[in-house]
């Protein structure tokens, strides 16, 4: 599916907002200072000056005591307008050490394909939305690739809260498949306790047992995976293939060259290599 092939290069382009030395230190310039309030603080900031409760429902995936850490502290710290202002200052730094221009064609398809999203229970693709389109095309790139981005997670998160999984499970349900425990636990917050007892209610629905997913949960898996996709795909069929195949010849090999560096792979954001 185009859209699926077109999500994982435009989450590396928008990955470098989290990973790359110049959009760390945009982030700490402005007074972000360690990963995880850059990363809460800018992934917030379109939301305005959201509360615990708002951020971790649409975050999904992370611990609220995680989240606590940074919100709503991090709003005396940083208006949402500064960490939009240091989140694209960051971003447009990190490209420009890897993209020289972006061909004129590039952001009139894109902007196309944003016209024609829906955005009913989609808030952070919805606030992204609507922000204004940057001047500097490096900039509209980013902006355009980290909404199509959010589009997408608001559909997961959709998706997932519609078969009954919290995000918890979701974690656990995936490293049934893929053993990324390591990789995600550290990074989201929850306890050992609160791990073991998502993974008992899964094993309770008959999705995990102790060799790891069962068939029902590979089933339910692929599921939430491919109605993801075909979520995410309605506002490609805005433009035509043929425009969405020179779009990624474009992006693709823009997005190899981000990794590892500065993407690293495997990361907490859960990325695939593009």
């Amino acid at each position: 599916m185009r859209a699926r092939e077109l999500w994982v290069v435009l989450e590396t382009l928008h990955d470098v907002t989290y990973f790359a030395p110049q959009a760390k230190a945009a982030h700490e310039a402005a007074g972000l200072r360690g990963f995880w309030r850059g990363y809460v603080g800018t992934r917030a900031a379109p939301l305005g000056a959201a509360g615990l409760g708002v951020v971790t429902a649409v975050f999904y995936g992370f611990a609220p005591s995680f989240l606590a850490r940074s919100v709503p502290s991090i709003w005396e710290v940083v208006s949402p307008a500064e960490a939009l202002a240091a989140r694209s200052a960051g971003a447009v730094a990190a490209l420009r050490e890897h993209v020289r221009e972006v061909p004129a064609p590039v952001l009139p398809v894109l902007r196309r394909i944003v016209a024609a999203a829906g955005w009913a229970g989609r808030p952070l693709g919805a606030a992204n939305a609507a922000l204004p389109w940057p001047d500097d095309p490096l900039a509209a790139l980013w902006q355009a690739a980290t909404t199509l981005r959010e589009h997408r997670g608001d559909g997961h998160v959709a998706v997932l809260a519609a078969e009954g999984v919290d995000g918890l499970e979701a974690h656990a349900l995936r490293d049934a498949a893929d053993g990324s425990r390591s990789v995600v636990a550290p990074n989201r917050g929850w306890t050992d306790e609160e791990w073991a007892a998502a993974r008992d209610r899964l094993a309770a629905r008959g999705l995990i047992d102790g060799r790891g997913l069962t068939d029902r949960g590979a089933r339910l898996r692929e599921h939430i995976e491919r109605r993801t996709d075909e979520l995410a795909a309605v506002p490609y069929s805005a433009v035509g293939e043929d425009e969405l195949a020179a779009l990624d010849g474009w992006l693709r090999p823009i997005a190899r060259g981000l990794v590892p560096v500065p993407v690293p792979h495997p990361n907490p954001v859960g990325a695939p290599t593009p």
